[in-house]
């Protein structure tokens, strides 16, 4: 199990290079470097400088706004308790901020295999892309010249520097983004467990990817099985052997494990399914 408490961590200030703007954020959980399922989720802070062109990616994201207001132009604004689901392959934004936005966002590798690359991965390709080019409004420019597209989508460039070939985007499963509003779903008691109610707000691909939200009242009982990233959204008790949570703790039950959380306080629970890959499919990808 792995368990953080965002409200212990200090935030680390990103030059988002790939993208125009800076940021903070906490990294809160992280993946398997070099496999299908490799991810990491992360308290993000954005202001009004930040900007990202209409781009797709080859992973998947979830992003739960906790304050502030996110636009992504034709797909919608984000207002806080907006949840949404960026699948692989479909184009989005571009992407603006508030003057202060929070976001707990989640990128990981999609139901396609293709992964997630490793943030030091990323840290290495824009140190070298900046000596073949620059960086400008979340477009790679390269220098007359150099070999390749001369204007590619920031983080196309940097997977295929790292990876050493063009990225070929899978074919897109959704036609938009999906945007969810969790306060239009009902409450559905959980058969089996006294003081706990869910809200399934969305089930997507073939690998099963999951969002829901868990409602414990003080004294109730929730267990999580693997692949299942938990985020705090208020509340308190215990998780896992000992282990205590508070609001905007994030906690993953890793493969083959099973965690149980008792509530001391009314809790409330974002619950994010990662996709399951058979054991064939969950080879290194990295060095593809």
């Amino acid at each position: 199990m792995q368990i953080t408490h965002a409200g212990r961590i200090q935030d680390t200030i990103r030059v988002h290079q790939h993208r125009e703007g800076s940021f903070r954020y906490r990294r809160l959980l992280t993946g398997e470097p070099g496999t299908p399922g490799n991810f990491v989720l992360e308290l993000v802070t954005t202001t009004n400088d930040f900007f990202s062109p209409r781009h797709r990616h080859n992973f998947d994201q979830f992003r739960y706004q906790v304050e502030g207001t996110f636009d992504f132009d034709r797909n919608g604004k984000m207002k806080p308790g907006v949840l949404g689901y960026f699948p692989e392959a479909t184009p989005y934004g571009p992407q603006s901020s508030d003057e202060h936005s929070l976001t707990l966002t989640l990128q990981f590798g999609g139901a396609s295999g293709s992964g997630y690359m490793a943030a030091e991965q990323i840290e290495i390709a824009t140190e070298a892309l900046k000596k073949l080019g620059r960086f400008e409004k979340g477009v790679f420019h390269r220098n007359d010249g150099e070999d390749g597209r001369p204007n590619v989508d920031g983080y196309q460039a940097l997977w295929e520097h790292t990876n050493g070939r063009p990225m070929i985007y899978p074919r897109p499963r959704y036609h938009d983004p999906v945007m969810m509003y969790p306060d239009h779903y009902d409450w559905i008691a959980v058969a089996g467990a006294p003081g706990v109610s869910t809200k399934l707000t969305g089930t997507f691909t073939e690998r099963g990817t999951e969002a829901r939200f868990l409602k414990l009242d003080p004294g109730a009982r929730a267990s999580f099985g693997e692949r299942k990233i938990g985020f705090i959204i208020h509340g308190a008790g215990s998780v896992g052997r000992g282990g205590n949570y508070e609001r905007h703790t994030a906690f993953l039950a890793d493969a083959g494990e099973t965690i149980d959380i008792t509530a001391s306080a009314p809790t409330e629970i974002l619950v994010l399914g990662l996709p399951h890959f058979e054991t064939a499919a969950a080879q290194s990808i990295a060095a593809e």
